[in-house]
C-alpha cells in the first residue's frame, strides 16, 4: 500500500491526478470486502468522499447501477424487531388492565346503586393516627 507522503500534494496537484481503473477497482473491492472504509481511502489518498462513492457506483460488483441500498447491522434490525414486539406486548397488557379497571368501576357503580352505599369514599390527606404513621394496635 502506498504511503500518505507519496500522495501528499497541493490542492492544485491533486486536481490533476488520475487514478488508474485498476486502482479504483481494487479500492472498491476492498470496501466491498470490508477491509477498509470510504473515509479511510479518502483520507489515505486525499481523494474526496464523493469521488470514492463514484468509483463504487462505477466499479462495484455487488451493486446494481442506479439502486441505492441501505446497510444496517443485523443487531440493529433484531433490536428494532424486539422493541416493536415489546411495545405491542405492553400495549396489549395496558389494554387488558384498562378493561379490568372499567369492569371494576362499573361493578362498584352497580353495587352503590343496588345497596345505596357510597363505596367510593373520598379520602382526606389527614393521617389516620396521631404521628402520620399507621401503628399496629
Amino acid at each position: 500500500m502506498a504511503t500518505r507522503q507519496k500522495f501528499n500534494q497541493s490542492q492544485q496537484e491533486r486536481r490533476r491526478r488520475i487514478f488508474s481503473e485498476d486502482f479504483k477497482r481494487k479500492k472498491v473491492s476492498e470496501i466491498e470486502q470490508r477491509l477498509t472504509t470510504i473515509s479511510e481511502i479518502s483520507k489515505e489518498y486525499e481523494v474526496s468522499v464523493t469521488s470514492v462513492k463514484r468509483w463504487i457506483d462505477k466499479y462495484s460488483t455487488d451493486r446494481k447501477k442506479g439502486v441505492k441500498t441501505i446497510v444496517e447491522s443485523e443487531s440493529d434490525t433484531r433490536k428494532l424487531l424486539e422493541y416493536k414486539s415489546r411495545i405491542a406486548d405492553l400495549e396489549r397488557i395496558i389494554g387488558q388492565k384498562q378493561v379490568l379497571l372499567d369492569f371494576k368501576d362499573k361493578l362498584i357503580e352497580l353495587a352503590e346503586e343496588e345497596y345505596g352505599i357510597d363505596i367510593k369514599k373520598k379520602y382526606s390527606s389527614k393521617p389516620l393516627f396521631g404521628s402520620g404513621a399507621i401503628e399496629n394496635p
